[in-house]
């Protein structure tokens, strides 16, 4: 890395870029319901969130940059999926690009990177959620390959409405044949698996 193309650089984001990362998520804090946080943050406020996705491992957080001006366009992350550790081998991802940025492939060119370097860390699933309506990321996600694996209906409320989020599936990594479960021992029957835990989680940053 960086990955450039004839106008935008993709590199891995710095503390220089703080305030300008922290005005562009701001606006979608705002002004829609892409993220579920409701009070825009100060850059302070936010360096615990980018010193948590360093230059290696599988938490990243990529920029995208103009070449001619230096503005940042937009940026993607791979984030913890859950605190526990048997998820460790799973993220959450997302991307957000400067409003006035649409149209430029930014967002492609994020997760084109993103991708690229997960496929070198030991991850096994990327999962994004999604706040409905969003076909454009609805669109994107389905390019890079992610399969729709269910809905929260109603699981957040902001700007004084509740909003479903679906959730969506990217397999990455080569698949290991009879992972799933362990083998049951001999002359005992296999253990009923336990219910899934309740949802808990909205869309993160």
């Amino acid at each position: 890395m960086p990955y450039i193309s004839t106008e935008v650089q993709v590199r891995p984001g710095e503390e220089a870029d703080l305030e300008a990362l922290t005005d562009l998520y701001n606006h979608y804090v705002r002004e829609t319901v892409i993220t579920f946080d409701t009070t825009p943050f100060t850059p302070e406020q936010r360096l615990g969130w980018l010193r948590s996705h360093p230059k290696d491992g599988p938490h990243r957080l990529l920029v995208a940059q103009d070449v001619a001006s230096a503005r940042i366009l937009g940026y993607a992350t791979s984030s913890a999926f859950r605190p526990k550790a048997a998820y460790s081998t799973s993220v959450e991802v997302s991307v957000y690009c400067a409003p006035d940025a649409g149209g430029r492939g930014i967002g492609s060119l994020l997760y084109q990177a993103l991708f690229a370097v997960l496929e070198t860390e030991d991850v096994h699933r990327a999962y994004a959620g999604i706040a409905r309506p969003n076909e454009a990321s609805d669109r994107l996600h389905a390019r890079f390959g992610f399969r729709h694996i269910g809905t929260y209906e109603e699981v957040g409320r902001k700007f004084d409405a509740y909003w479903d989020v679906a959730w969506y599936e990217k397999r990455l990594g080569a698949e290991t044949p009879g992972a799933s479960a362990p083998a049951a021992p001999a002359a005992q029957a296999a253990p009923a698996a336990p219910a899934a835990p309740a949802p808990t989680r909205s869309p993160a940053p």
